[in-house]
């Protein structure tokens, strides 16, 4: 899945289908005309169905009764104009259209033709104009079957909108949904374009402007985004001319015993290539010699116990501090964190550091309530479950849930990484590709979070910002990757970053 946004340039906002229901009502309180948002919807329509067949293609659009169908119907003239051979179906009675949906149909000078699966034959594309993002019940019935055909035949499909099948907010098929290879959106995209499976059925995404004003949105107060850096490049650390080593921030990486050293140096290792002006790594008596032979810009200190990790961190130039990755889980890490987390440090926790609470949330949650600084909590499905309980709901509603129970930033990882704070403000990220499974990834991502928070980047920001550079870096170097590769791949990506940032 894709995100083109060549005709787009709104912001990182995700809508849900009742907040975008409610940004058509703002925009005509504003003057905008209905009608206008609809020609304009079915206009961009037909100009991805150009895209994606040329002139003289036999076209079917499906439409349904509601206002994706009225889309249809604008989208249908258009391309009708153009001399595609466009074969209008429609879902349901012409006479039984409804506003602005019966009003584009009136103004289609085609035949309207009633919904047949075996009418889907010899078609270059499907337009899916039957049903919207907030479609609340299984599809049934004829159009099921069409559902049912398309896909047998593996004609092409535009959807609008959204899939018919997929809820909108969530990115989950309501029964039978069609799989489409684009989709057209309009103003934002909404949280099931990016949540999975909603991100695979929707194809290549486009979103089009249809003249909805952006100071809607200061109405609505979306509280979701699509991560990236138009999420938060504005509080993205930059080098300063007068800058130097002690003003980037100083991250500490908390090393596991002898056997289990190498997974805080890959954290150590990512918080520097993050920016962070000095790092070291925390290395318990027993592994001092093995991360002594393996550090170079990298320092090391010996500690030992909780004890000696709190007189670590009581050296307040040492400002972030990234706990789990091979640490060992029991008690003795639980130790650990609650030193860390009554330290003035940014605190990141991962891995066995997260284990270690399995059932006893209420203990880190505590431990957390009594600070006031950053903590971001960096689970996968199985230590969310560990530490949260099971929990039902999309990856989005389950962060933000774990978000509020713990008092942290968390980010939820997978294919469609969710990061969400305890206010309920969550982005989605939807750039990691396959290749990132792999031992070590997630190390490197809590260490880039360390990093930038060293750096003194806010925590939902820092967290939403490692997640996406962590995936660029993995695009990056391509099949074949192990996490090593990725702090190598991060001077490149900011590079790109920041001269994007430059030119803006």
């Amino acid at each position: 899945m894709g995100i083109e946004t060549n005709a787009w340039r709104g912001g990182p906002e995700l809508l849900t289908p009742q907040e975008m229901s409610r940004a058509d009502r703002l925009a005509v309180a504003h003057g905008m005309s209905s009608l206008s948002l609809m020609e304009q919807a079915g206009l961009a329509v037909a100009d991805a169905a150009r895209r994606l067949v040329p002139p003289g293609s036999r076209v079917a659009v499906l439409c349904g009764s509601g206002n994706n169908g009225g889309d249809g119907f604008v989208a249908a003239r258009h391309l009708k104009r153009a001399s595609y051979d466009v074969r209008l179906y429609l879902l349901g009675d012409r006479a039984a259209l409804m506003g602005d949906a019966r009003e584009m149909a009136r103004r289609f000078d085609g035949p309207v033709r009633p919904l047949d699966p075996f009418q889907l034959d010899s078609l270059h594309l499907v337009i899916d104009a039957l049903f919207g993002a907030g479609l609340s019940r299984p599809i049934d019935g004829a159009a099921a079957e069409v559902i049912a055909a398309v896909a047998e035949h593996g004609t092409p499909v535009l959807a609008v909108d959204v899939p018919s099948g997929l809820d909108g907010e969530t990115g989950i098929p309501i029964g039978p949904v069609l799989r489409a290879t684009e989709t057209v959106t309009f103003f934002r995209p909404k949280p099931g374009h990016l949540l999975l499976p909603g991100r695979e059925l929707c194809g290549v995404l486009r979103v089009a402007d249809i003249g909805i004003p952006d100071r809607v949105l200061s109405e609505i107060r979306p509280q979701t985004f699509a991560n990236g850096p138009a999420l938060w490049s504005a509080s993205f650390p930059q080098p300063a001319s007068e800058g130097h080593k002690y003003s980037r921030g100083h991250a500490v990486a908390v090393s596991g015993p002898a056997h289990a050293t190498g997974a805080a140096r890959l954290g150590a290792r990512a918080a520097l290539r993050a920016g962070a002006g000095l790092v070291t790594v925390a290395s318990p008596l027993d592994a001092v010699g093995v991360n002594a032979h393996h550090l170079t810009s990298i320092m090391l200190r010996p500690f030992e116990a909780a004890e000696g990790l709190s007189e670590l961190l009581s050296d307040v130039r040492k400002n972030a501090v990234l706990l789990g990755p091979g640490l060992g889980v029991g008690e003795a890490t639980c130790r650990l964190v609650e030193a860390a987390l009554r330290s003035e440090a940014a605190v990141v926790l991962d891995a066995d550091a997260l284990t270690s609470f399995s059932g006893d949330l209420i203990r880190l949650r505590a431990a957390i309530a009594a600070r006031h600084h950053p903590v971001v909590l960096t689970p996968h499905d199985g230590e969310y479950a560990r530490l949260f309980g099971a929990a039902a709901g999309t990856r989005l509603v389950r962060a933000r849930q774990g978000a509020a129970e713990s008092g942290a930033v968390v980010v939820l990882k997978g294919a469609d990484t969710v990061i969400a704070e305890p206010g309920g403000r969550a982005s989605i990220n939807a750039n990691a590709p396959p290749w990132l499974a792999t031992a070590g990834s997630g190390d490197v991502l809590a260490g880039i979070i360390a990093g930038l928070m060293a750096q003194r980047m806010k925590p939902f920001d820092a967290a939403s910002a490692a997640v996406w550079l962590h995936g660029e870096c993995a695009n990056a170097f391509g099949p074949g990757l192990i996490s090593e590769d990725l702090p190598e791949r991060l001077p490149a990506v900011f590079a790109r970053l920041l001269d994007g940032m430059q030119s803006v």
